[in-house]
């Protein structure tokens, strides 16, 4: 899913060169920074960016599944999908101030008990102001918070789909049966790559890619919209 040539490039460079070129070593174990200081590059690299694509995997303890799929600006549009094991899904389309909405018949079995369009069908998109989303309703707000948290110590070099890492090994206090693993590009910026989750109840992993690429979000065509005139909603 990430793109390695800029990998490959700097790889051929430093051949050319016989590998005697500054930064042509490029491994965790030369890189003089301090986990915090890794982690605060990352965080900073992070949040200025114009673009991201982060794709989600939950595992719980007894076995469940699910996935979530994010492309935003990390402002106000973006679009989202989560999916369950059970066949449940749900599709979001965010621009400004705006959402549309898709969820499938099996994610409307799912959640049964909340209020839903009579009219609803699987195939169309439900409009509504985003204003109107709260926590908890399985929405994105289309933002991630690249926040600083516990303490951090340096866990040697890795890879993240054929990029090379940095692996940063960080606990909380507010966690106490859990542990994070955040990895950060060895080479050109230092961009978060993955951070993956271990706890008693669950496993998560998470993934960024796609940094700064083109954006293109629309709104669903008027014929895909569901028709709520003359339902109470």
């Amino acid at each position: 899913m990430r793109k390695i040539s800029a990998v490959v490039a700097a790889a051929a460079v430093c051949l050319a060169s016989g590998a005697a070129a500054t930064g042509c070593s490029g491994s965790a174990a030369t890189d003089e920074r301090s986990a915090g200081q890794l982690l605060d590059d990352a965080y900073r690299t992070m949040k200025s960016l114009k673009s991201v694509t982060v794709d989600g995997d939950v595992r719980s303890a007894g076995g469940k599944r699910s996935a979530n799929h994010l492309t935003t600006d990390l402002r106000a549009t973006c679009t989202f999908k989560s999916s369950s094991e059970s066949g449940a899904a749900l599709e979001q389309i965010r621009i400004e101030g705006t959402d549309y909405i898709r969820p499938n018949r099996a994610y409307l079995e799912q959640w049964s008990g909340r209020k839903t369009p009579s009219a609803a069908e699987p195939g169309r998109w439900i409009k509504k102001p985003s204003s109107e989303s709260v926590p908890g309703d399985g929405l994105s707000d289309c933002t991630w918070p690249f926040t600083a948290f516990g303490r951090a110590k340096k866990s040697g070099a890795a890879s993240v789909d054929g990029r090379r890492a940095i692996a940063l090994v960080v606990t909380d206090e507010k966690v106490e049966n859990g542990t994070y693993t955040l990895y950060v590009a060895a080479e050109g910026k230092p961009y978060l790559l993955e951070v993956d989750y271990k706890g008693t109840d669950f496993h998560t992993t998470t993934t960024f890619s796609a940094f700064d690429e083109p954006l293109e979000v629309k709104p669903p065509a008027e014929d895909e919209l569901l028709d709520l005139s003359g339902t109470d909603g």
